[in-house]
């Protein structure tokens, strides 16, 4: 998993009153919990962002007013109207205790279904796991070279030593499946050989008949 350092400042009062004035001064009221206290403070909003607008997910090295803190985002709070950050939850990493995240799923290789005429359905941009902070890849990867028209990737499928994925064995992941310009080219095709094959029947039919009349 990916790291990022944030520098923070704890909050000298807490509520409502306080935390619209960090806003209005571009800053993100949050706390930080998990370890021995819960203690309140302030981020840049344009440095959190980096972090939250972004497809990876990372390890932060907190430093609040000197005191560094090793620490994930647990949760995020956005206003309805704009989507800016309004608050924070961090929860400190601790040695030998698995966290909750949601890492990203990608795919590599190119599905011989796709190449086919078939479509990719992706069913989650990003899965929930647990397992040790240092231990985390930066994402989960399935492998969709071989997937033909029909064919599917499921959790079971996926096998990473030290993580728990937290969703069922049976869970789609990722699918190929069949097009309506694929269905019609497939109807087409049977056509074609179907009248072929009637072609071939009359042809023959016509033959024997031939025959019957000369003897």
């Amino acid at each position: 998993m990916k790291t990022a350092s944030l520098s923070g400042s704890l909050r000298e009062s807490v509520g409502k009153k306080d935390a619209d004035a960090l806003r209005a001064s571009n800053r993100v009221p949050g706390v930080l919990y998990g370890g021995a206290e819960q203690c309140h403070f302030s981020l840049s909003e344009v440095e959190l962002n980096k972090v939250v607008f972004n497809p990876d997910v990372f390890k932060l090295e907190l430093d609040l007013n000197g005191k560094k803190v090793d620490c994930i985002i647990q949760d995020i709070q956005f206003h309805p109207v704009t989507d800016r950050v309004t608050h924070v939850d961090l929860l400190e990493v601790l040695p030998g205790k698995p966290v909750k995240v949601e890492l990203p799923l990608r795919t590599i290789g190119q599905a011989i279904g796709v190449m086919n005429g078939g479509r990719l359905e992706l069913n989650y941009r990003r899965v929930p796991v647990r397992g040790l902070v240092d231990q985390l890849p930066e994402c989960l990867t399935v492998d969709i070279s071989p997937l033909e028209i029909g064919d599917n990737a499921r959790v079971r499928d996926l096998d990473i030593e030290g993580l728990d994925i937290l969703l069922s064995e049976s869970a789609l992941l990722v699918a190929c499946k069949r097009t309506r310009a694929a269905m019609s080219a497939e109807s087409a095709l049977d056509g074609e050989e179907g009248g072929e094959a009637a072609e071939g029947g009359e042809a023959a039919e016509a033959a024997e008949a031939a025959e019957g009349g000369e003897g």
